[in-house]
């Protein structure tokens, strides 16, 4: 195997990675966030270097607080609301047609 497969083999991993990782996100945010929740307990110790508990604090999920201003959406009504005319749209109406 020639150097230069082995770094496109090692590119191609890194992209897939970083996709399933993305899709993870979307789809189970809840999950992700408990593991980097771990994550950064695990970094941010008391014996740890400097630049790890930097990097911890920086995986630490965001909580939520309770406000309309930490963009949770728990209850549905943060975030902007859609513009006038979108709500004012009316639904299609399909009729047969007249023979």
């Amino acid at each position: 195997m020639s150097t230069g497969l082995l770094v496109q083999y090692v590119i191609v991993g890194i992209v897939a990675l970083f996709g399933a990782w993305i899709t993870l996100r979307k789809l189970a945010p809840r999950l992700t966030s408990r593991w980097l929740a771990a994550l950064a307990l695990r970094l941010d110790r008391p014996d740890s270097a400097a630049w790890q508990r930097a990097f911890a604090r920086r995986l630490q999920p965001k909580q939520s607080t309770g406000n309309c201003s930490d963009g949770c959406d728990t209850c549905g009504s943060c975030g902007p609301k859609p513009p006038a005319a979108a709500r004012d749209v009316h639904p299609l109406e399909f009729r047969p047609r007249s023979k």
